[in-house]
């Protein structure tokens, strides 16, 4: 058992949780409600997917300060391109895929910043975070542009019975088990534990931490696409709060800070 748990850690994590929800339904009989469990899904869903992409970077042995400005730009540049647009429901797909596209962008920056450039992940992304919070609110001095009623509605509604928050959970999920049973993820992990060796090996570790960084940028921009249906309008100050958070939750999942 003590071996199952060091190769494992993630199952003291779920252990936790069970327990947690446990002592939760005991004290609170309406905690599995289906709608209560929607609102805490659709609270924490954010969070879960930008601690997604932050495990990736920290798997490389690096880590991620901007990923709160990422999600906050954007937001912007999908609630700003609805507009744009005429806010109409043939303004959706394009308003996402900017936001997507924004946050792949960013976070690749930060790898060939980091990578490339040799420059300090911690100093690096902090000060990219700085930049990006100020193009933010460069794009949208003032929160409330409102986002076109068929977004925020679908992304609260539900599919075939099935809510979208826990679709979206769910695909994730999904993504997660594909990636973690990849070669770029064994080579990840390789980096992560011992970049030298990873570099004697042959690896291209340049284009791994590249990869960490863009998987984390595009991660913090479905995140803020999650956020934007739940609050159904731009906001340049969104997400503040979310990278410590984001690594907190990761070392809580059973990662280790250091790679």
């Amino acid at each position: 058992m003590r071996r199952l748990l060091h190769h494992r850690p993630w199952l003291i994590t779920l252990a936790v949780l069970v327990l947690l929800a446990a002592v939760n339904t005991a004290l609170q009989p309406s905690f599995v409600q289906p709608a209560v469990l929607q609102s805490n899904l659709t609270t924490f869903l954010p969070l879960i997917l930008v601690a997604i992409g932050q495990t990736y970077v920290i798997l490389a042995g690096d880590i991620d300060l901007s990923v709160g400005s990422i999600v906050a730009l954007s937001n912007v540049v999908t609630v700003s391109v609805f507009a744009a647009l005429g806010n109409g429901s043939e303004a959706i797909p394009y308003g996402m895929a900017a936001g997507l596209a924004t946050g792949l962008l960013v976070g690749l920056l930060n790898g060939v910043l980091v990578s490339v450039l040799r420059l300090q992940p911690i100093v690096t992304t902090f000060a990219t975070g700085l930049v990006l919070a100020g193009a933010a609110i460069w794009v949208l001095p003032q929160a409330g542009l409102p986002v076109p009623d068929a977004y925020w509605m679908a992304y609260s509604g539900t599919v075939l019975g099935v809510p979208t928050v826990l679709l979206i959970l769910a695909a994730a999920a999904v993504c997660v088990a594909i990636l973690s049973r990849s070669v770029f993820h064994a080579h990840l992990l390789a980096v992560g534990g011992n970049r030298a060796g990873a570099f004697q090996t042959g690896l291209s570790v340049v284009r791994l931490r590249i990869l960490a960084y863009g998987l984390s940028g595009l991660f913090s921009a479905i995140a803020a696409l999650c956020l934007t249906g739940e609050t159904a309008s731009g906001d340049p100050l969104l997400g503040g709060a979310l990278a410590l958070s984001a690594i907190s939750a990761v070392v809580l999942g059973g990662t280790s800070i250091l790679g």
